[in-house]
């Protein structure tokens, strides 16, 4: 495994996106649990995407506009009602008696957020052929090896905004206001991010 495709998938993974921002918005209003969790569903909502690379799908979307837009826009609308949701949850979390949120639904809100992302199918397509020799025997194998360095990287990583962002967690709920107003800055950049990937 080259040292250039651990640095390169090291940069994709860090920087922010959809799946990171899902994370630590998880992780501030739910706690370290639930950003472990939703780290796990944004890293799950990966297969997909290596599916439809792996089995040729990605073809599809690289060729046919009308089915890369459409999932494009699904990922637009999905990162409004994602920013709605921001906003229209004004209670407080509270740390004392608080129920944790259903492990299924957390996982789930995760995998959507990576699944209704076209731009990563596109990312495979694009990078992964890089480091493999599509003809030569055992090519399929390299790829699945390469894209499970990718998903646990993309875990650890996330599960590490997501701890942090759970860190400072009761320090942020001690301050209502200011939990408001990270909701709102979370909004925008789902806002944003969606803005982006209808450009794109």
């Amino acid at each position: 495994m080259s040292t250039a495709f651990l640095l390169t998938t090291l940069v994709v993974v860090v920087t922010p996106g959809t799946g990171v921002m899902y994370t630590l918005a998880t992780g501030l209003a739910h706690g370290r649990r639930a950003s472990v969790l939703a780290a796990l569903g944004c890293t799950l909502g990966i297969v997909p995407h290596l599916t439809a690379t792996i089995t040729g799908l990605a073809a599809l979307l690289h060729t046919s506009v009308i089915a890369f837009e459409t999932v494009k826009y699904l990922g637009v609308g999905y990162l409004l009602f994602m920013a709605w949701a921001m906003l229209r949850d004004k209670e407080a979390p509270s740390v004392v008696g608080e129920q944790p949120r259903p492990a299924a639904r957390v996982i789930a809100s995760g995998v959507l957020s990576n699944l209704l992302n076209p731009k990563l199918t596109m990312f495979f397509v694009a990078f992964l052929p890089q480091f493999v020799s599509v003809g030569a025997p055992g090519a399929l194998g390299v790829m699945l090896r390469l894209s499970a360095v990718f998903m646990a990287l993309t875990f650890v990583v996330f599960a590490a905004y997501g701890c942090c962002a759970a860190a400072v967690r009761d320090r942020v709920l001690a301050r209502p206001g200011v939990m408001t107003g990270i909701r709102r800055v979370f909004a925008v950049c789902f806002v944003g991010l969606s803005a982006r990937l209808a450009l794109a």
